[in-house]
């Protein structure tokens, strides 16, 4: 089954909530997952808790027993719900709600973390925030997943240029391939294609006639994505996790994201206000800068973690 994603924050929180039992408990036979990582952080990225590049892995893992081979970790309702990870729990901070949620190999999965076996090389990412202001649809902190890895199973990937011979486009080609992706470049397209992951690279005037991109013009509730931009793609907000816009940049800002629509695949986009703010863009599409963060804004040679704290 594919780790679709669920338009609904409150399904997306008990994604968590599966029994131990519904998918095992991860122990037993089974060739355990090579190459897989885990991530634990709060605050959308801010402050990392566990970080595990090689971590223990059984036979046949799910999620949760992998967390629980490599976090201390506190459960509810007969052990099926993660209520904490080292000491950090859910429920209502500031008057809002956090949670506990996971990412694998750059989406949500809507399945419970008991029931979603590691494969290998899978990126495993468990993040406490506020879920009140929109649902989180993709994060490119695990990049090169997705691309590397697909969603259940590798995907074609496509780079959809304004101008396929632009320097940002080839830009964003290239550092797919370096990472042994057979990626294919070509122009926008403007039909929802579906078992394909697709970068979108571009102008945001140009490459806003997207589906999926689009959305982000609407802000975190339709988007996921902590920023803003305006549909001329000249004002680039960037927003807190309440939603609340914390600055604008708007000469040379780059943006890089990724967002997805019901039963789509998620669509990325590296896009900027003007052809500098896309290059800036697609030169901070790389581990280093996108490591651990749910998208980046790229301004004056530095790259901002959205949401943005100011």
């Amino acid at each position: 089954m594919r780790r679709s994603r669920t338009r609904r924050p409150v399904a997306a929180a008990l994604a968590a909530a599966a029994t131990l039992g519904a998918g095992g408990c991860g122990v037993g036979a089974g060739d355990s997952a090579d190459g897989a990582s885990l991530l634990v952080t709060r605050d959308f990225g801010t402050a990392t808790l566990v970080q595990r590049d090689a971590p223990e892995v059984g036979g046949s893992d799910t999620v949760m027993r992998l967390l629980q081979r490599n976090a201390k970790i506190e459960t509810r309702f007969g052990g099926g719900f993660v209520q904490a990870i080292d000491g950090v729990a859910g429920g209502v901070r500031g008057g809002r709600s956090v949670d506990w949620f996971f990412y694998v190999n750059g989406v949500p999965a809507e399945k419970g973390a008991a029931s979603v076996k590691v494969d290998d090389g899978d990126r495993i990412w468990w993040d406490h925030h506020d879920w009140e202001t929109g649902e989180v649809q993709a994060v490119v902190g695990q990049f090169p997943a997705p691309f590397t890895t697909g969603i259940d199973r590798r995907l074609p990937v496509r780079v959809e240029c304004t101008d396929q011979e632009a320097r940002s486009c080839l830009a964003v080609r290239d550092a797919l391939v370096k990472r042994d992706v057979a990626a294919s470049r070509g122009g926008l397209q403007r039909s929802l294609a579906r078992e394909t992951l697709r970068v979108l690279v571009g102008r945001w005037e140009t490459i806003r006639g997207d589906q999926a991109a689009r959305t982000i013009e609407e802000g975190p509730s339709s988007s996921g994505v902590f920023a803003r931009i305006d549909h001329e793609g000249r004002a680039l907000e960037l927003l807190d996790e309440r939603g609340r816009t914390t600055r604008t940049l708007r000469t040379g800002a780059g943006l890089v994201a990724a967002t997805a629509i019901e039963g789509a695949e998620p669509v990325w986009v590296v896009t900027g206000t003007d052809d500098a703010g896309v290059d800036a863009a697609a030169r901070s599409f790389d581990e280093v800068a996108l490591a651990g963060r749910f998208a980046v804004a790229v301004t004056g040679g530095r790259v901002v973690a959205l949401p943005d704290r100011g």
